[in-house]
C-alpha cells in the first residue's frame, strides 16, 4: 500500500469559553475535533462530509497549520507539519494551499487580480532571498497562464475583485492557490456560495486542474452530491469526531454508520455535472 502524501493522528482541537476574571461561571472546554486520524494518498481526493459546525473547516485549516492543533500530529510526505519553523514551514506552505468558501471575502478588494496572484510569488521570493529585479513581465506571463488554466482572459489582470461574478471571484482565488505549484489543496467548501449551475463549473474546474497538474485534494463540504461525484474516497464527520471512511461509491451506496445513512437521506440530489 502506498506512503500517505498527508498522514493524521490523534488531531484534536480544544476551544476554552468562560472561565475569565469577570466570568461568573468556569471555564468550559469545546472539542471542535477530537481525535481525528485519516490520511489523504497522493492524486486522490479525500471528501470530508458532514453537517455545518462539525469542525470540518477547523480540520482542514489545522492541516495548514492555519490553526494550532491542541495535540496530535500531522505529516506531510513524511515531514513533520507541527514542529516545522522558519525556512522549513514556508517549503511546506508552498506544497500546500487553501481555496476558501466565501470568494468575495477571500480577496483583497484593494487589489487588483494581477497583484492577487503574484502577490505568493513576491512573499516567497523575498522570503528566500531572491531578488525581485525581473519581477512585473515574468510574474505577468505567468498569472496570465494561471488565469487561462482557470477560465479567465488576461484583461482580468487590470480589474478589481468587485468586477467580477462569484464564480469569477473563486476562480481568481483557485489561480492564487495554485500559483507557488502546490501539491496539495485544501477546498474549503467552495462551491456553497454559489448558485448551483456555477458551482457545478467550479466542481468540474477543480476535477480538470488536478489531471493537469497532479493535485491532491481534501474537499470540504456539507452536500454528499457533490462530495460524492468529485470524490475518490469519503470521510463523514460528526461533532468534531469521523465516524466512517471509505470508498466514494461504497459510502453513498451501502454507508455503515447511521449518521452517515441520515446525512444521505436529507441532502437533496442536485442537478447532474
Amino acid at each position: 500500500m502506498p506512503t500517505p502524501l498527508v498522514e493524521v493522528r490523534e488531531l484534536t482541537k480544544i476551544y476554552t469559553r468562560g472561565g475569565g476574571l469577570l466570568s461568573r461561571s468556569p471555564a468550559e472546554e469545546m472539542k471542535a475535533v477530537n481525535g481525528v486520524s485519516l490520511d489523504i494518498f497522493a492524486g486522490e481526493t479525500l471528501g470530508l462530509v458532514g453537517e455545518s459546525g462539525c469542525g470540518k473547516t477547523t480540520l482542514g485549516r489545522m492541516l495548514l497549520r492555519l490553526i494550532e492543533p491542541t495535540s496530535g500530529t500531522i505529516r506531510f510526505d513524511g515531514r513533520d507539519v507541527l514542529t516545522a519553523s522558519g525556512a522549513e514551514l514556508r517549503r511546506l506552505r508552498r506544497d500546500m494551499q487553501i481555496v476558501f468558501q466565501d470568494p468575495f471575502a477571500s480577496l483583497n478588494p484593494r487589489m487588483r487580480v494581477f497583484d492577487i496572484v503574484r502577490e505568493p510569488w513576491i512573499i516567497h521570493s523575498e522570503a528566500r532571498g531572491e531578488s525581485n529585479r525581473n519581477g512585473s513581465g515574468d510574474h505577468r506571463h505567468r498569472a496570465t497562464e494561471l488565469l487561462s488554466a482557470v477560465g479567465l482572459e488576461e484583461g482580468a489582470l487590470n480589474r478589481y475583485p468587485h468586477e467580477f461574478s462569484g464564480g469569477q471571484r473563486q476562480r481568481i482565488g483557485i489561480a492564487r492557490a495554485l500559483a507557488l505549484k502546490p501539491r496539495f489543496l485544501v477546498l474549503d467548501e467552495p462551491v456553497s456560495a454559489l448558485d448551483v449551475s456555477v458551482g457545478a463549473q467550479i466542481v468540474n474546474l477543480l476535477a480538470k486542474l488536478q489531471r493537469e497538474f497532479g493535485l491532491t485534494y481534501l474537499f470540504i463540504s456539507h452536500s454528499m452530491p457533490i462530495v460524492r461525484y468529485l470524490s475518490t474516497r469519503i470521510a463523514v464527520m460528526r461533532k468534531g469526531e469521523i465516524v466512517e471512511v471509505g470508498d466514494a461509491e461504497q459510502i453513498t451506496a451501502s454507508p455503515r454508520h447511521e449518521y452517515t445513512r441520515t446525512l444521505i437521506a436529507a441532502t437533496p440530489e442536485v442537478a447532474t455535472f
